[in-house]
Formats: C-alpha cells, sequence, structure tokens
C-alpha cells in the first residue's frame, strides 16, 4: 500500500504549484505541472532520474469539475504511480527501463481495484451481516460495518508494514514528505535542512484512504440493509461517488489548514501517516531532492518560455 500512492493531490493554483509523488523502490516519484520525476537510487549507489511530461489535455477540462475532479486525478494517478513503480523495480535490479504497455497498466489497475472494492469494501459489509440479528437499527449496522472497514484497512497498513521491503518503501515515503514539506516552507533544498521537517503532510495519500473510509459510513447509510443485492452493488457503483467526495475533503482542509476545525479534521489522517512513513536517511533525503529539484527545474523553464512569449 503505497499511500502515497495517494499523494495523488495535485490541487495547483493559477500560479502555484502544489508538490506531491509517491515513494516507489529504493527512489521517489515527484509530480510537478509539467512532468512526472521518479528518481532511484541504483544499487551502486549512483542516481537514475526518468522524466516523463504530462499530458493534461484530455483531462484539464475535467479538472476544475468538483467531485468530478477527484475521480479523474485518482485515475492518473494511479497510471503515473504504476509506471513510476515499475521504472523503479527496473533499475532496481539493474535492468534497462522499458515502456510499460498501456494494456498491462490498465490490468494492474484493474486487479488493484478489485482487491481494494473485494478487502475494504464488500468483505465488511458480510461480516457485518453475520451478526445483522443482533443490530437494533440501520445506523449502528452501518456504523459496525464502517468500524470493520476502518479495522481491516489499519490491520493491512499494520501487517505490511513488518514486511522489510514495504518498510524500507515507507521510509522513502517519509523522504517524500519531508522534501514536499520543506520545499513548501521555502527552505533550501538541502538534507540538513529538510530532516527537520515532518514526516507527514495533509495531502497524503493515506489521509485520503482514511477520509474515504469515513464518507463511505455516511454513503452506505442511505442504501438501507434489508436488500443483500442493493447493498453489494452499491458497495461498489458508489465508490467513485465516495471518492468525488473524499478528495473535496482533503482539498478544502489543504487549503484551510490554519482553522482550528480544520485541524482537528485532518489530525485522525495525519497521524495514520505514521503507518505508512518511515524517518528516512540522508541518502534517501537525496533521492527526494533530485526528484524534486528536476520536477522544480522543468516547471520554472516552461514558466519562463510562457512568459517570454506573452
Amino acid at each position: 500500500m503505497n499511500r502515497d500512492s495517494f499523494s495523488f493531490m495535485e490541487m495547483a493554483e493559477k500560479q502555484k504549484v502544489h508538490y506531491g509523488g509517491q515513494a516507489v523502490i529504493e527512489g521517489v516519484m515527484i509530480r510537478g505541472r509539467k512532468a512526472v520525476v521518479t528518481s532511484v537510487r541504483r544499487p551502486n549507489g549512483e542516481l537514475a532520474t526518468d522524466v516523463k511530461p504530462i499530458d493534461e489535455n484530455w483531462t484539464k477540462r475535467y479538472r476544475r469539475i468538483p467531485f468530478l475532479r477527484g475521480i479523474v486525478i485518482l485515475i492518473e494517478t494511479m497510471v503515473m504511480g504504476i509506471k513510476s513503480l515499475l521504472y523503479s523495480a527496473n533499475i532496481a535490479v539493474e535492468e534497462e527501463a522499458e515502456e510499460i504497455p498501456s494494456k498491462a497498466i490498465w490490468v494492474m489497475i484493474a486487479s488493484a481495484a478489485i482487491l481494494v472494492i473485494v478487502l475494504f469494501f464488500l468483505a465488511p459489509l458480510f461480516l457485518t451481516r453475520l451478526v445483522d440479528q443482533y443490530m437494533p437499527n440501520t445506523i449502528v449496522f452501518h456504523i459496525v460495518e464502517g468500524l470493520i472497514r476502518l479495522a481491516i484497512f489499519l490491520g493491512y497498513l499494520k501487517v505490511i508494514s513488518f514486511m522489510p521491503d514495504i518498510k524500507r518503501v515507507f521510509t522513502y515515503h517519509g523522504a517524500e514528505h519531508k522534501t514536499v514539506n520543506a520545499y513548501e516552507a521555502g527552505v533550501p533544498m538541502e538534507v540538513e535542512a529538510i530532516k527537520a521537517h515532518s514526516t507527514a503532510h495533509v495531502r497524503c495519500g493515506t489521509s485520503f484512504l482514511f477520509t474515504v473510509l469515513l464518507i463511505a459510513i455516511i454513503v452506505f447509510s442511505f442504501m438501507g440493509r434489508d436488500i443483500l443485492w442493493l447493498m453489494i452493488v452499491s458497495r461498489i457503483v458508489l465508490i467513485p461517488v465516495i471518492m468525488g467526495l473524499g478528495y473535496e475533503v482533503i482539498y478544502f482542509g489543504a487549503r484551510h489548514t490554519d482553522n482550528w476545525a480544520v485541524k482537528i479534521l485532518l489530525a485522525p489522517g495525519l497521524w495514520l501517516q505514521s503507518l505508512t512513513t518511515g524517518e528516512p536517511d540522508d541518502k534517501q533525503i537525496e533521492v527526494a531532492i533530485a526528484a524534486m529539484n528536476k520536477a522544480v527545474e522543468i516547471d520554472q523553464a516552461e514558466q519562463t518560455a510562457e512568459a517570454a512569449s506573452a
């Protein structure tokens, strides 16, 4: 669970770029306004950097539509994330990275989507149905189902955090967060300056997923609990709606982090990131810096060119 997978939050305003990304195998991916940059530490200690331009033509219009934009960005982020992850896997075993067929990318996304639906949406429903007779009303049923869903999610994160390879990815996740936090604070992109910053970030995908699971409790409560087939269908077809709502909550929270009520709302998600991030070493931060610097360099060059032609 690469959480950062869900650092997929672009949230860019006209003249400001909000950088985000994810951890990959022995590396970090940073998404800028114009390109996705993946920096990976080779087995021999050298850095390999891959730059892929972003074609926003097919998504630009939909990025401005509330609720729909979250779904669009989620899909785009999953595609970019899988490409970066596969690139890093090739570099980690000292093989030349090859272009990944689009069909393979979509097969991986479909497989991941099926796993999420079964594990986090259908399994909690069927487990709750086993004790349905003890539920006094529909509200209690959906609260119990939501709590089971959260327990499965937390248990999943805890279990995979014991895996050595995943644990190392989580420390790169921490390096990515520290670097983004430092950049947004205006701190020089230097290891010592970045080390003091937090491994938690408000736009992290972990916070997004936690928010989605909470929103699911409210949305599914409108479906009742008497007709099983309708409940099963709702757990599938309403996922995009819940994702869209979740994005808007995180989007709003990221723009109002100074508000005390928003801080309380975001606190559980930030705390949860302690399960998906680790304290990085200097070399891991160096990788994140390389990815960030390249992404910023590309955006600044593009802005300079646009200003010159204006």
